[in-house]
Protein backbone atom coordinates (compact mmCIF):
# COMPACT_ATOMS: atom_id res chain seq x y z
CA UNK A 1 0.00 0.00 0.00
CA UNK A 2 1.38 3.41 -0.97
CA UNK A 3 0.34 6.52 0.94
CA UNK A 4 -1.00 9.28 -1.29
CA UNK A 5 0.36 12.82 -1.18
CA UNK A 6 -2.30 15.41 -2.00
CA UNK A 7 -0.84 18.89 -2.64
CA UNK A 8 -2.31 21.86 -0.81
CA UNK A 9 -3.01 25.30 -2.24
CA UNK A 10 -0.20 27.82 -2.52
CA UNK A 11 0.36 29.73 0.71
CA UNK A 12 2.31 32.39 2.58
CA UNK A 13 3.19 31.05 6.04
CA UNK A 14 4.65 33.52 8.53
CA UNK A 15 6.36 31.88 11.51
CA UNK A 16 6.58 34.26 14.47
CA UNK A 17 9.43 32.99 16.60
CA UNK A 18 11.02 31.61 13.45
CA UNK A 19 14.48 31.47 15.07
CA UNK A 20 13.23 29.61 18.15
CA UNK A 21 13.71 26.01 19.22
CA UNK A 22 10.31 24.70 18.08
CA UNK A 23 10.73 26.25 14.64
CA UNK A 24 14.19 24.72 14.23
CA UNK A 25 13.31 21.26 15.58
CA UNK A 26 9.83 20.73 14.16
CA UNK A 27 8.22 23.42 12.01
CA UNK A 28 10.94 24.19 9.46
CA UNK A 29 12.19 20.59 9.02
CA UNK A 30 8.57 19.46 8.72
CA UNK A 31 7.84 22.00 6.00
CA UNK A 32 10.93 20.87 4.10
CA UNK A 33 9.76 17.24 4.29
CA UNK A 34 6.38 18.26 2.85
CA UNK A 35 8.19 20.10 0.05
CA UNK A 36 10.37 17.03 -0.56
CA UNK A 37 7.22 14.85 -0.70
CA UNK A 38 5.61 17.13 -3.30
CA UNK A 39 2.82 18.40 -1.06
CA UNK A 40 3.98 22.01 -0.80
CA UNK A 41 3.44 23.92 -4.08
CA UNK A 42 6.44 25.67 -5.61
CA UNK A 43 4.64 29.05 -5.39
CA UNK A 44 4.42 28.81 -1.59
CA UNK A 45 6.59 30.94 0.69
CA UNK A 46 7.74 30.69 4.28
CA UNK A 47 8.58 33.90 6.13
CA UNK A 48 10.45 33.82 9.40
CA UNK A 49 9.68 36.66 11.81
CA UNK A 50 11.60 37.29 15.02
CA UNK A 51 13.57 39.94 16.91
CA UNK A 52 16.94 38.65 15.71
CA UNK A 53 18.77 40.99 13.34
CA UNK A 54 19.02 38.66 10.34
CA UNK A 55 18.60 39.01 6.61
CA UNK A 56 17.22 36.40 4.19
CA UNK A 57 20.64 34.79 3.76
CA UNK A 58 21.17 34.51 7.51
CA UNK A 59 17.77 32.93 8.08
CA UNK A 60 18.25 30.51 5.18
CA UNK A 61 21.49 29.39 6.81
CA UNK A 62 19.55 28.73 10.03
CA UNK A 63 16.93 26.73 8.08
CA UNK A 64 19.61 24.73 6.24
CA UNK A 65 21.28 23.87 9.55
CA UNK A 66 17.92 22.75 10.99
CA UNK A 67 17.32 20.49 7.99
CA UNK A 68 20.80 19.03 8.33
CA UNK A 69 20.22 18.25 12.02
CA UNK A 70 16.59 17.14 12.09
CA UNK A 71 15.87 15.60 8.68
CA UNK A 72 17.00 12.05 7.93
CA UNK A 73 19.83 11.53 5.46
CA UNK A 74 17.63 9.85 2.84
CA UNK A 75 15.65 13.09 2.39
CA UNK A 76 18.55 15.55 2.43
CA UNK A 77 18.86 16.14 -1.30
CA UNK A 78 21.06 19.17 -1.99
CA UNK A 79 19.14 20.29 -5.08
CA UNK A 80 15.83 19.93 -3.26
CA UNK A 81 17.16 21.85 -0.23
CA UNK A 82 18.33 24.66 -2.52
CA UNK A 83 14.89 24.88 -4.13
CA UNK A 84 13.23 24.94 -0.71
CA UNK A 85 15.52 27.71 0.56
CA UNK A 86 14.54 29.89 -2.40
CA UNK A 87 11.08 30.04 -0.86
CA UNK A 88 12.39 31.28 2.49
CA UNK A 89 12.36 34.94 3.57
CA UNK A 90 12.87 36.78 6.83
CA UNK A 91 11.69 39.95 8.51
CA UNK A 92 13.03 41.35 11.77
CA UNK A 93 9.99 42.35 13.77
CA UNK A 94 9.07 43.83 17.14
CA UNK A 95 6.07 41.87 18.37
CA UNK A 96 5.04 44.56 20.86
CA UNK A 97 6.17 47.62 18.90
CA UNK A 98 6.01 49.05 15.40
CA UNK A 99 9.23 47.80 13.83
CA UNK A 100 8.96 45.43 10.87
CA UNK A 101 5.18 45.38 10.43
CA UNK A 102 5.13 47.58 7.32
CA UNK A 103 7.80 45.37 5.78
CA UNK A 104 5.81 42.24 6.57
CA UNK A 105 2.67 43.76 5.05
CA UNK A 106 4.54 44.54 1.84
CA UNK A 107 5.58 40.87 1.59
CA UNK A 108 2.01 39.53 1.64
CA UNK A 109 0.51 38.36 -1.66
CA UNK A 110 -3.09 38.18 -2.77
CA UNK A 111 -4.62 34.99 -4.15
CA UNK A 112 -2.81 32.61 -1.76
CA UNK A 113 -3.64 31.24 1.68
CA UNK A 114 -2.24 33.42 4.47
CA UNK A 115 -1.32 31.61 7.68
CA UNK A 116 0.48 32.90 10.76
CA UNK A 117 2.13 30.52 13.21
CA UNK A 118 2.52 31.94 16.76
CA UNK A 119 5.57 29.94 17.87
CA UNK A 120 6.11 32.40 20.72
CA UNK A 121 5.22 32.78 24.40
CA UNK A 122 1.45 33.10 25.00
CA UNK A 123 2.05 36.55 26.48
CA UNK A 124 2.76 37.77 22.93
CA UNK A 125 -0.34 36.25 21.30
CA UNK A 126 -2.49 39.31 21.90
CA UNK A 127 0.08 41.81 20.68
CA UNK A 128 0.74 39.88 17.47
CA UNK A 129 -2.95 39.29 16.78
CA UNK A 130 -3.72 42.99 17.28
CA UNK A 131 -0.92 44.10 14.94
CA UNK A 132 -1.82 41.61 12.24
CA UNK A 133 -5.33 43.02 12.30
CA UNK A 134 -4.61 46.74 12.69
CA UNK A 135 -1.93 46.74 9.99
CA UNK A 136 -4.19 44.96 7.50
CA UNK A 137 -1.79 42.03 7.20
CA UNK A 138 -4.40 39.40 8.04
CA UNK A 139 -7.74 39.33 6.28
CA UNK A 140 -11.01 37.51 6.98
CA UNK A 141 -9.68 34.30 5.36
CA UNK A 142 -6.31 34.25 7.14
CA UNK A 143 -5.51 31.56 9.70
CA UNK A 144 -3.52 31.75 12.93
CA UNK A 145 -1.88 28.80 14.68
CA UNK A 146 -1.34 29.08 18.43
CA UNK A 147 0.79 26.75 20.54
CA UNK A 148 0.02 25.55 24.05
CA UNK A 149 -0.20 26.41 26.86
CA UNK A 150 -3.70 27.74 26.28
CA UNK A 151 -3.75 29.45 29.67
CA UNK A 152 -2.84 27.95 33.04
CA UNK A 153 -6.37 27.97 34.48
CA UNK A 154 -9.91 28.74 33.38
CA UNK A 155 -9.64 32.49 33.90
CA UNK A 156 -6.44 32.86 31.86
CA UNK A 157 -7.80 30.59 29.11
CA UNK A 158 -10.95 32.71 28.88
CA UNK A 159 -8.86 35.86 28.71
CA UNK A 160 -6.65 34.40 25.97
CA UNK A 161 -9.66 33.26 23.95
CA UNK A 162 -11.24 36.69 24.30
CA UNK A 163 -8.03 38.37 23.12
CA UNK A 164 -7.82 36.21 20.02
CA UNK A 165 -11.56 36.53 19.36
CA UNK A 166 -11.23 40.32 19.32
CA UNK A 167 -9.27 40.06 16.08
CA UNK A 168 -10.05 36.63 14.55
CA UNK A 169 -13.16 34.48 14.17
CA UNK A 170 -13.12 31.04 15.79
CA UNK A 171 -12.97 29.42 12.33
CA UNK A 172 -9.62 31.21 11.80
CA UNK A 173 -7.99 30.03 15.06
CA UNK A 174 -6.06 26.73 15.09
CA UNK A 175 -5.02 25.67 18.60
CA UNK A 176 -2.41 23.04 17.88
CA UNK A 177 -1.88 19.89 19.95
CA UNK A 178 0.68 17.71 18.22
CA UNK A 179 -0.75 14.54 19.81
CA UNK A 180 -3.80 14.88 17.58
CA UNK A 181 -1.55 14.84 14.51
CA UNK A 182 -0.21 11.37 15.24
CA UNK A 183 -1.25 8.75 12.70
CA UNK A 184 -2.42 6.31 15.35
CA UNK A 185 -4.60 8.88 17.12
CA UNK A 186 -6.49 9.49 13.89
CA UNK A 187 -6.65 5.75 13.26
CA UNK A 188 -8.42 5.42 16.59
CA UNK A 189 -11.40 7.17 15.00
CA UNK A 190 -11.16 4.96 11.92
CA UNK A 191 -11.00 1.77 14.00
CA UNK A 192 -14.07 2.81 15.98
CA UNK A 193 -16.29 4.28 13.33
CA UNK A 194 -15.28 2.44 10.14
CA UNK A 195 -15.46 -1.11 11.54
CA UNK A 196 -18.64 -2.77 12.75
CA UNK A 197 -16.36 -5.13 14.68
CA UNK A 198 -15.59 -2.58 17.42
CA UNK A 199 -18.30 0.06 17.76
CA UNK A 200 -21.05 -2.28 19.10
CA UNK A 201 -18.78 -3.34 22.01
CA UNK A 202 -17.29 0.13 22.65
CA UNK A 203 -19.24 0.67 25.87
CA UNK A 204 -19.33 -0.06 29.58
CA UNK A 205 -21.20 -3.32 29.02
CA UNK A 206 -18.10 -4.88 27.43
CA UNK A 207 -15.13 -2.71 28.48
CA UNK A 208 -13.77 -3.20 31.98
CA UNK A 209 -11.50 -0.14 32.02
CA UNK A 210 -9.26 2.05 29.87
CA UNK A 211 -5.62 2.95 30.53
CA UNK A 212 -3.89 5.98 29.00
CA UNK A 213 -0.14 6.18 29.61
CA UNK A 214 2.34 8.83 28.51
CA UNK A 215 5.76 8.02 29.97
CA UNK A 216 9.00 9.89 29.31
CA UNK A 217 12.57 9.00 30.23
CA UNK A 218 13.78 12.62 30.24
CA UNK A 219 13.56 14.93 33.22
CA UNK A 220 12.96 18.66 33.33
CA UNK A 221 16.60 19.68 33.39
CA UNK A 222 17.20 22.80 31.34
CA UNK A 223 13.61 24.01 31.69
CA UNK A 224 12.92 23.26 35.33
CA UNK A 225 11.99 26.83 36.26
CA UNK A 226 9.34 26.88 33.52
CA UNK A 227 8.03 23.39 34.24
CA UNK A 228 7.76 24.10 37.97
CA UNK A 229 5.02 26.62 37.19
CA UNK A 230 2.93 24.03 35.37
CA UNK A 231 3.54 20.42 36.38
CA UNK A 232 2.24 17.22 34.82
CA UNK A 233 -1.42 18.12 35.31
CA UNK A 234 -1.21 21.37 33.37
CA UNK A 235 1.50 20.23 30.96
CA UNK A 236 0.01 16.88 29.92
CA UNK A 237 -3.33 15.87 31.46
CA UNK A 238 -5.43 18.96 30.80
CA UNK A 239 -4.56 18.99 27.09
CA UNK A 240 -2.81 15.99 25.49
CA UNK A 241 -4.36 13.24 27.63
CA UNK A 242 -7.73 14.96 27.72
CA UNK A 243 -7.83 14.90 23.92
CA UNK A 244 -6.96 11.19 23.85
CA UNK A 245 -9.68 10.46 26.40
CA UNK A 246 -12.21 12.39 24.31
CA UNK A 247 -11.42 10.47 21.13
CA UNK A 248 -11.84 7.17 22.96
CA UNK A 249 -15.04 8.10 24.74
CA UNK A 250 -16.94 10.37 22.34
CA UNK A 251 -20.14 9.40 20.56
CA UNK A 252 -20.09 8.97 16.77
CA UNK A 253 -20.41 12.40 15.14
CA UNK A 254 -23.10 12.78 12.51
CA UNK A 255 -20.35 13.35 9.92
CA UNK A 256 -16.55 13.57 9.86
CA UNK A 257 -16.78 17.33 10.07
CA UNK A 258 -14.59 19.60 12.26
CA UNK A 259 -17.39 21.03 14.37
CA UNK A 260 -19.30 17.75 14.56
CA UNK A 261 -16.23 15.96 15.92
CA UNK A 262 -15.44 18.74 18.37
CA UNK A 263 -19.06 18.91 19.56
CA UNK A 264 -18.83 15.27 20.61
CA UNK A 265 -15.47 15.77 22.34
CA UNK A 266 -16.93 18.69 24.29
CA UNK A 267 -19.78 16.50 25.53
CA UNK A 268 -17.25 14.06 27.00
CA UNK A 269 -15.39 16.79 28.88
CA UNK A 270 -18.62 18.15 30.31
CA UNK A 271 -19.62 14.64 31.45
CA UNK A 272 -16.42 14.10 33.48
CA UNK A 273 -17.02 13.60 37.18
CA UNK A 274 -15.00 15.53 39.78
CA UNK A 275 -12.01 13.46 40.86
CA UNK A 276 -11.81 12.50 44.52
CA UNK A 277 -8.48 13.10 46.35
CA UNK A 278 -8.02 9.36 46.95
CA UNK A 279 -8.16 8.79 43.19
CA UNK A 280 -5.11 11.01 42.47
CA UNK A 281 -1.43 10.19 42.99
CA UNK A 282 1.25 12.81 42.41
CA UNK A 283 5.01 12.25 42.37
CA UNK A 284 8.43 13.85 41.91
CA UNK A 285 11.39 11.90 40.57
CA UNK A 286 14.33 11.53 42.92
CA UNK A 287 18.03 11.78 42.17
CA UNK A 288 19.69 8.66 40.84
CA UNK A 289 21.81 7.19 38.10
CA UNK A 290 24.30 10.01 38.42
CA UNK A 291 21.61 12.63 37.73
CA UNK A 292 19.84 15.10 39.95
CA UNK A 293 16.24 14.81 41.01
CA UNK A 294 13.31 17.08 40.31
CA UNK A 295 14.15 19.34 43.25
CA UNK A 296 17.62 20.00 41.81
CA UNK A 297 16.36 20.44 38.25
CA UNK A 298 13.59 22.84 39.26
CA UNK A 299 16.03 24.79 41.45
CA UNK A 300 13.24 25.01 44.02
CA UNK A 301 13.87 23.02 47.23
CA UNK A 302 10.33 23.70 48.42
CA UNK A 303 8.66 22.66 45.16
CA UNK A 304 5.30 20.93 45.43
CA UNK A 305 4.94 20.57 41.65
CA UNK A 306 4.37 17.07 40.30
CA UNK A 307 6.51 15.47 37.59
CA UNK A 308 4.17 12.45 37.71
CA UNK A 309 0.44 12.10 38.08
CA UNK A 310 -1.95 9.15 37.99
CA UNK A 311 -5.71 9.38 38.41
CA UNK A 312 -8.93 7.48 38.05
CA UNK A 313 -11.59 9.29 36.05
CA UNK A 314 -15.27 8.52 35.49
CA UNK A 315 -17.57 9.72 32.71
CA UNK A 316 -21.21 10.12 33.69
CA UNK A 317 -23.11 9.14 30.57
CA UNK A 318 -24.96 6.10 29.29
CA UNK A 319 -22.05 4.70 27.30
CA UNK A 320 -19.42 4.80 30.04
CA UNK A 321 -21.17 4.74 33.42
CA UNK A 322 -19.19 2.41 35.70
CA UNK A 323 -16.12 2.07 33.46
CA UNK A 324 -13.07 3.83 34.94
CA UNK A 325 -10.42 5.57 32.86
CA UNK A 326 -6.94 5.42 34.43
CA UNK A 327 -4.54 8.15 33.32
CA UNK A 328 -0.84 8.39 34.15
CA UNK A 329 2.06 10.45 32.89
CA UNK A 330 5.50 11.16 34.25
CA UNK A 331 9.11 12.16 33.70
CA UNK A 332 12.24 10.01 34.22
CA UNK A 333 10.32 6.79 33.92
CA UNK A 334 11.36 3.29 32.86
CA UNK A 335 10.85 3.80 29.13
CA UNK A 336 9.52 6.30 26.63
CA UNK A 337 6.10 5.02 25.74
CA UNK A 338 2.66 6.42 24.98
CA UNK A 339 -0.26 4.06 24.62
CA UNK A 340 -3.97 3.60 25.09
CA UNK A 341 -5.19 0.20 26.32
CA UNK A 342 -8.85 -0.76 26.01
CA UNK A 343 -9.26 -3.66 28.44
CA UNK A 344 -12.36 -5.78 27.82
CA UNK A 345 -14.39 -7.69 30.40
CA UNK A 346 -14.33 -11.43 30.92
CA UNK A 347 -16.73 -13.53 28.86
CA UNK A 348 -20.06 -13.90 30.69
CA UNK A 349 -19.42 -17.62 30.97
CA UNK A 350 -16.13 -19.40 30.41
CA UNK A 351 -16.00 -23.07 29.45
CA UNK A 352 -12.30 -23.08 30.34
CA UNK A 353 -10.72 -23.23 33.76
CA UNK A 354 -8.99 -19.92 34.54
CA UNK A 355 -6.01 -21.94 35.61
CA UNK A 356 -5.54 -22.74 31.94
CA UNK A 357 -4.15 -19.25 31.45
CA UNK A 358 -7.08 -16.95 30.62
CA UNK A 359 -6.30 -13.24 30.30
CA UNK A 360 -8.56 -10.39 29.23
CA UNK A 361 -8.75 -9.19 25.64
CA UNK A 362 -7.08 -5.85 25.07
CA UNK A 363 -6.86 -3.39 22.21
CA UNK A 364 -3.58 -1.52 22.62
CA UNK A 365 -2.98 1.62 20.56
CA UNK A 366 0.70 2.64 20.56
CA UNK A 367 1.38 6.33 19.94
CA UNK A 368 5.14 6.22 20.45
CA UNK A 369 7.81 5.18 19.89
CA UNK A 370 6.44 2.67 17.33
CA UNK A 371 3.00 3.71 16.14
CA UNK A 372 0.58 0.86 15.64
CA UNK A 373 -2.08 -1.32 17.24
CA UNK A 374 -2.24 -4.71 18.95
CA UNK A 375 -5.39 -6.71 19.57
CA UNK A 376 -4.61 -9.19 22.34
CA UNK A 377 -6.66 -12.39 21.95
CA UNK A 378 -6.66 -15.83 23.53
CA UNK A 379 -5.77 -18.96 21.57
CA UNK A 380 -4.86 -22.51 22.42
CA UNK A 381 -1.19 -22.96 23.14
CA UNK A 382 0.21 -25.30 20.46
CA UNK A 383 1.14 -28.82 21.46
CA UNK A 384 -0.33 -31.78 23.31
CA UNK A 385 -1.27 -31.84 26.96
CA UNK A 386 -4.75 -30.39 27.18
CA UNK A 387 -6.40 -27.05 26.56
CA UNK A 388 -3.87 -24.47 27.66
CA UNK A 389 -4.68 -20.90 26.70
CA UNK A 390 -2.15 -18.28 25.76
CA UNK A 391 -2.56 -14.60 24.93
CA UNK A 392 -1.13 -13.49 21.59
CA UNK A 393 -1.20 -10.17 19.72
CA UNK A 394 -2.76 -9.55 16.35
CA UNK A 395 -0.17 -6.94 15.55
CA UNK A 396 -0.45 -4.03 13.13
CA UNK A 397 2.51 -1.73 13.00
CA UNK A 398 2.28 0.84 10.23
CA UNK A 399 5.77 0.08 9.00
CA UNK A 400 4.80 -3.55 8.35
CA UNK A 401 1.23 -3.04 7.20
CA UNK A 402 1.85 -0.21 4.74
CA UNK A 403 5.14 -1.43 3.30
CA UNK A 404 8.37 0.47 2.81
CA UNK A 405 6.84 3.59 1.27
CA UNK A 406 3.83 3.69 3.55
CA UNK A 407 6.08 3.41 6.58
CA UNK A 408 7.31 6.94 5.92
CA UNK A 409 4.69 8.46 8.20
CA UNK A 410 4.68 12.26 8.32
CA UNK A 411 5.50 13.92 11.61
CA UNK A 412 2.48 15.24 13.52
CA UNK A 413 3.49 18.85 12.91
CA UNK A 414 3.72 18.24 9.17
CA UNK A 415 0.19 16.91 9.00
CA UNK A 416 -1.27 19.62 11.20
CA UNK A 417 0.35 22.49 9.31
CA UNK A 418 -0.96 21.10 6.04
CA UNK A 419 -4.42 20.92 7.64
CA UNK A 420 -4.12 24.60 8.52
CA UNK A 421 -3.44 25.40 4.87
CA UNK A 422 -6.42 23.28 3.83
CA UNK A 423 -8.63 25.04 6.38
CA UNK A 424 -9.48 21.77 8.18
CA UNK A 425 -9.92 22.28 11.95
CA UNK A 426 -10.87 18.68 12.83
CA UNK A 427 -7.60 17.98 14.66
CA UNK A 428 -7.45 21.33 16.46
CA UNK A 429 -9.07 22.34 19.73
CA UNK A 430 -11.97 24.75 19.80
CA UNK A 431 -12.11 27.53 22.38
CA UNK A 432 -15.00 26.03 24.33
CA UNK A 433 -13.15 22.70 24.54
CA UNK A 434 -10.16 24.40 26.13
CA UNK A 435 -12.32 26.23 28.64
CA UNK A 436 -14.32 23.12 29.55
CA UNK A 437 -11.11 21.18 30.18
CA UNK A 438 -9.84 23.90 32.51
CA UNK A 439 -13.20 24.05 34.29
CA UNK A 440 -12.72 20.35 35.11
CA UNK A 441 -9.02 20.61 35.98
CA UNK A 442 -9.07 23.75 38.13
CA UNK A 443 -10.90 22.24 41.16
CA UNK A 444 -8.50 19.27 41.13
CA UNK A 445 -5.46 21.54 41.23
CA UNK A 446 -7.03 23.86 43.80
CA UNK A 447 -7.83 20.84 45.96
CA UNK A 448 -4.29 19.56 46.39
CA UNK A 449 -2.90 23.10 46.67
CA UNK A 450 -5.42 23.85 49.40
CA UNK A 451 -4.48 20.67 51.25
CA UNK A 452 -0.79 21.52 50.96
CA UNK A 453 0.01 18.07 49.60
CA UNK A 454 3.58 17.30 48.63
CA UNK A 455 4.19 14.83 45.77
CA UNK A 456 5.66 11.45 46.64
CA UNK A 457 9.21 10.68 45.60
CA UNK A 458 9.83 7.93 43.05
CA UNK A 459 12.99 6.38 41.70
CA UNK A 460 14.13 7.36 38.21
CA UNK A 461 13.74 4.48 35.79
CA UNK A 462 10.71 3.16 37.67
CA UNK A 463 6.99 3.12 36.89
CA UNK A 464 6.23 5.92 39.33
CA UNK A 465 5.24 6.12 43.03
CA UNK A 466 4.07 2.98 44.84
CA UNK A 467 0.69 4.56 45.56
CA UNK A 468 0.04 4.67 41.81
CA UNK A 469 0.21 0.88 41.76
CA UNK A 470 -2.26 0.76 44.65
CA UNK A 471 -4.64 3.02 42.71
CA UNK A 472 -5.15 0.04 40.40
CA UNK A 473 -4.58 -2.82 42.85
CA UNK A 474 -7.36 -1.73 45.19
CA UNK A 475 -9.75 -2.10 42.23
CA UNK A 476 -8.42 -5.56 41.42
CA UNK A 477 -6.60 -4.28 38.34
CA UNK A 478 -3.02 -3.55 37.36
CA UNK A 479 -1.17 -1.14 35.12
CA UNK A 480 0.32 -2.43 31.92
CA UNK A 481 4.09 -2.65 31.99
CA UNK A 482 5.83 0.46 30.66
CA UNK A 483 8.17 -0.54 27.87
CA UNK A 484 9.24 0.66 24.43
Amino acid sequence: MVSRVIPVDAFDLVIFGGTGDLAKRKILPGLYRRFWAGQMPAESRIIGAARADLDDAGFRKLVADAIDEFVSQDKRDEAMIAQFLERISYVSIDATGTGGWDQLKAMMRSGVVRAFYFSVAPALFGAIAERLSSNGIADSESRIVVEKPFGRDLASAQALNATLAAHFAERQIYRIDHYLGKETVQNLMAVRFANILFEPIWKAQYIDHVQITVAETVGVEGRGAYYDKSGAMRDMVQNHMMQLLCLIAMEPPYHFDPNAVRDEKLKVIRALDPVAPQDIVRGQYLAGGGQGGYIEHSENPASRTESYIAMKVHISNWRWAGTPFYLRTGKRMRARASEIAIVFKEPPHSIFDHASGWRENQLVIRLQPNEGMNLMVMIKEPGPGGMRLVQVPLDMSFADALGEEGADIPDAYERLIMDVIRGNQTLFMRGDEVEAAWAWADPIIEGWEGRGEKPQGYDPGSSGPDDALMLMHRDGRRWREIRE
